[in-house]
């Protein structure tokens, strides 16, 4: 991981992944499903809408639908204090 991802990730930036489902231009009642990863920023996802204006101004196939899944934020790791255990032979 560079530098520049690591502090986006600070900033709250997440691993997001985009399912398109589109129709094929040459087969418009087939459609086909393309993945697409970035780290992004919630809830808006600048850089996800920024593809998806690309995609209906340069690409000819027409988007049937987008799915959208979001990671964890980057954050310090959970420790909780044992209250019991028990040591077993």
């Amino acid at each position: 991981m560079d530098r520049e991802e690591f502090r986006l990730q600070l900033e709250g930036w997440r691993l997001t992944t985009a399912e398109v489902l589109y129709y094929m231009p040459d087969h418009p009642t087939l459609i086909q499903s393309f993945v697409w990863q970035t780290l992004d920023l919630a809830p808006r996802y600048p850089r996800m809408r920024q593809f998806l204006d690309f995609w209906k101004a340069e690409i000819e196939a027409v988007i049937h639908s987008v799915k959208l899944a979001s990671g964890e934020e980057l954050a310090p790791a959970r420790v909780r204090a044992a209250t019991q255990f028990s040591l077993m032979n």
